[in-house]
């Protein structure tokens, strides 16, 4: 370890992002209105309607991706303080406009226990993990700058192409 990396915390800790192809990822249907969702690493994810029981909604998905970025983009500086096997729990919520069909707001809350520093230190601590949420969370980064969403391709079976 340099002598830098020993102090208690650092400003610039995330890894920067370099600009390389991300794994495939595609969605196969069920059923009605019901999918999952599948990344080339082999990860699945059902999706569908509330109402199709054990399955995340697209918008639950949004939500979800959200919290466990800013927590991932998070993470070291809150166990360099708390330790490795420190507990995080994180709720974000985010009322569905109601003719729109889009969440304007969307709001995280850090449920974590820092009853162990001092005032100094917790305030260091919730400023570079909220330095480090707004420089590495791709999903909070890409909804704050309002990512382009060109109207969908269309395109037969990959077997028939």
């Amino acid at each position: 370890m340099t002598e830098q990396s020993n102090q208690t915390l650092t400003s610039d800790d995330a890894a920067p992002m370099s600009p390389v192809p991300t794994d495939p990822l595609w969605v196969e249907r069920n059923g009605v209105r019901t999918y999952t969702g599948i990344s080339g690493r082999g990860a699945r994810v059902a999706i569908g309607p509330a109402e199709a029981g054990a399955v995340f909604t697209p918008g639950e998905l949004l939500k979800v991706a959200l919290a466990a970025c800013a927590g991932m983009s998070a993470d070291s500086k809150f166990a360099r303080v708390l330790g490795d096997d420190y507990e995080l729990v994180i709720r974000v919520k985010g009322p569905k406009h109601e003719t729109e069909d889009r969440y304007p707001e969307l709001h995280e809350t850090f449920e974590i226990d820092l009853s162990s520093l001092d005032d100094a230190a917790r305030e260091k601590t919730l400023m570079l993990a909220q330095r480090s949420i707004d420089r590495a969370c791709t999903v909070g980064n890409t909804l704050k700058a309002g990512a382009v969403v060109p109207p969908v391709a269309y395109a037969p079976p990959a077997s028939e192409a």
